[in-house]
């Protein structure tokens, strides 16, 4: 019986060990994305401080967050979000980034009202038609905004 036991916590343990180092060897990041629709129909995009381009507006989901509440928050921090519907789910995507797993959560805010001011993280915002983006858009982005009007089959990668 005593061996046994050991065997089991050794099991245990060695388990533990190994997916501790999997995680340490493959680092996932949770984040959140929208697809910020105004009443017309426009769609907001982002200049962020840190990479060059257009793209959605989104940010890290924190630990025991849900990504949907995620998702509002991120907005009113970055782009000044009022009020909107609530969140709806559009997907889930998965993007490597060096060594690293980002995994995003799409979504998408219908009648969103948004007071705008510059801020550390986004300097400038524009809605957009999104059959049209800008030059200067992300591919990940222009891959969203072909689904998002229809375009294009979903992917799920980012």
């Amino acid at each position: 019986m005593l061996s046994w036991l050991r065997q089991r916590v050794g099991q245990f343990a060695f388990g533990s060990i190994a997916m501790l180092g999997r995680a340490m060897l493959t680092p996932v990041a949770f984040g959140a994305i929208a697809i910020v629709v105004e009443p017309g129909g426009k769609v907001v995009l982002v200049r962020h401080s840190y990479v060059g381009g257009w793209s959605l507006p989104g940010g890290g989901v924190g630990r025991g967050e849900p990504p949907a509440d995620a998702i509002l928050r991120e907005m009113r921090e970055e782009i000044g979000l009022v009020q909107c519907d609530p969140p709806i789910f559009c997907g889930l995507f998965t993007r490597r980034v060096g060594l690293a797993t980002n995994v995003v959560a799409l979504y998408r805010l219908m009648n969103a009202q948004v007071k705008f001011r510059p801020n550390f993280e986004v300097r400038e915002i524009q809605f957009i038609d999104p059959a049209h983006p800008p030059a200067g858009t992300s591919e990940g982005t222009l891959r969203r905004l072909a689904e998002f009007t229809s375009e294009t089959p979903p992917s799920p990668y980012w």
